[in-house]
């Protein structure tokens, strides 16, 4: 680890410990860099009535470029979804993607203007409120620190997280149930 420098090619070795943590630039001033390992995460377009739901998730080791990711993560989310994605709304990130070839058109990128429908425009502006999404997996679920060892570690605390965040997104939405039943209840009797 002495022996590395700055501008080196090839991988370098972050942390001692966990030689498996990459430097993973975002391109932000206010914090250009984090350190760990990139994760994909998809939700529905749409809101739910108990919040927007984290729909997959996967860590993908080796810092691939964003749009390279499309090829494996979609056809595991048409997987486990059981019904063919219509469209996809991704950020600047995947530009150059390399989407499965019956998926290729039905990729929309943020900023895009050519085949823009008015329906696409209106799902391009919902994009951002994946952000609070991933902000809240991080901060509150611990996906921004992952405390398990190796790869398999960081491939378990992203479905761990995921899974946290959407159980207290069911447990917001018991909540909202919970008086209307109660008053179905004391209504028949």
């Amino acid at each position: 680890m002495r022996q590395q420098r700055q501008n080196q090619r090839g991988r370098k070795i972050y942390s001692l410990h966990a030689p498996e943590v990459e430097c993973i630039g975002k391109g932000k001033a206010h914090r250009p860099y984090e350190f760990g390992v990139k994760v994909s995460l998809a939700t529905t377009l749409h809101r739910s009535k108990g919040g927007q739901f984290i729909a997959h998730v996967k860590a993908m080791p080796g810092n691939p470029y964003d749009g390279h990711t499309l090829a494996t993560v979609l056809p595991e989310i048409e997987a486990q979804m059981g019904a063919p994605l219509s469209r996809v709304v991704a950020d600047r990130g995947y530009r150059g993607h390399s989407a499965p070839p019956d998926m290729r058109f039905k990729v929309y990128i943020a900023g895009q203007r050519r085949r823009v429908t008015d329906a696409i425009k209106r799902e391009l502006r919902r994009r951002p409120a994946i952000e609070p999404v991933i902000g809240h997996a991080k901060a509150e679920h611990g996906m921004g620190r992952n405390f398990l060892k190796g790869a398999h570690g960081d491939a378990a605390n992203a479905v761990l997280a995921a899974a946290g965040y959407n159980f207290r997104r069911l447990l917001a939405w018991l909540a909202m149930l919970w008086p209307l039943l109660i008053m179905a209840v004391l209504a028949q009797s």
